[in-house]
């Protein structure tokens, strides 16, 4: 079965997109701020226990999560301030009420919220996902004053059903499919959606939890897939996502290299930062959207 959510198109024939003042690129940070449920297995682990059995609590593992509430997050939030650039935060809503000082403070700088489920829990393992899309748009809508235009799926987890629900209930855009450089109109059944190119390349989960890199990594990563996009941006719009979670990029070895990306993309002209809501509206306003 081809892919059902979207045409086939292959981007080098694709009538050119233009970027406002003949800009490249944009460049959108996103940073994953998670809720973990201390009294259920956690969503990832870095240190196994011992015999290899499963533990409930599992304080290790529930630590090092945390770390990143406490810590990891505001070293992001220092670096980007620092550089006048605006995160887009995947939100789980629960965050709202459990750590809203996170919320209210990235509010402040300008950055945006993304619904990313309720809890850090896959969407197919919900008995009802229509009311976690809710429950999680509503929290965001009340804590903020504003429904979130986004979403990302936890772990980009979606059923068959999700592109269609998330339609109906009001979501913009989604980023569940890193299938593209390019936004584009998927097919749902009712309304509109558009998929914003999210990225498992640019991501510290697959490069540091599963491909086992050392911290330089993410730098030189995100520096040689900018220049590529960069250079093909000449011709047609191109987005790259950076995508971090506070308890992984936002450790004191690491952080660095995260600061370094944004020194860099920073030297070139024609280079945009901008969060979702931004980048939904420039490709609204083209003919491809």
């Amino acid at each position: 079965m081809t892919n059902p959510r979207a045409t086939y198109s292959p981007i080098f024939d694709r009538p050119p997109l233009k970027l406002p003042g003949d800009a490249r690129i944009v460049v959108w940070p996103v940073i994953n701020v998670e809720e973990w449920d201390i009294t259920q297995p956690m969503a990832r682990t870095v240190l196994p226990t011992p015999q290899g059995v499963s533990v409930i609590p599992d304080i290790a593992n529930y630590g090092w999560f945390d770390y990143g509430m406490r810590v990891g997050f505001w070293r992001f939030k220092q670096v980007l301030d620092r550089h006048g650039t605006r995160a887009t935060v995947s939100l789980n809503a629960s965050v709202c009420n459990t750590y809203p000082q996170i919320v209210d403070d990235s509010l402040k700088s300008g950055w945006e919220m993304m619904g990313h489920g309720f809890i850090q829990r896959a969407i197919n393992t919900e008995p009802d996902e229509r009311d976690v899309i809710r429950r999680t748009i509503q929290t965001i809508k009340d804590h903020t004053g504003q429904a979130p235009r986004g979403w990302m799926g936890p772990g980009l987890a979606e059923t068959f059903d999700t592109p269609d629900l998330l339609a109906e209930e009001g979501i913009e855009y989604v980023c569940d499919w890193c299938n593209d450089d390019q936004p584009y109109v998927m097919k749902v059944k009712s309304g509109r959606l558009v998929s914003i190119p999210y990225t498992l390349e640019i991501n510290d989960i697959p490069i540091y939890l599963i491909q086992n890199h050392r911290s330089p990594e993410i730098f030189e990563r995100a520096r040689d897939q900018f220049d590529t996009l960069y250079r093909e941006g000449a011709d047609s719009a191109r987005i790259m996502c950076v995508s971090t979670h506070p308890y992984i990029t936002g450790v004191p070895h690491r952080i660095k290299y995260y600061d370094m990306i944004f020194e860099y993309m920073r030297q070139f002209a024609g280079v945009e930062f901008w969060t979702g809501s931004e980048i939904l509206d420039w490709f609204n306003s083209t003919a491809a959207g």
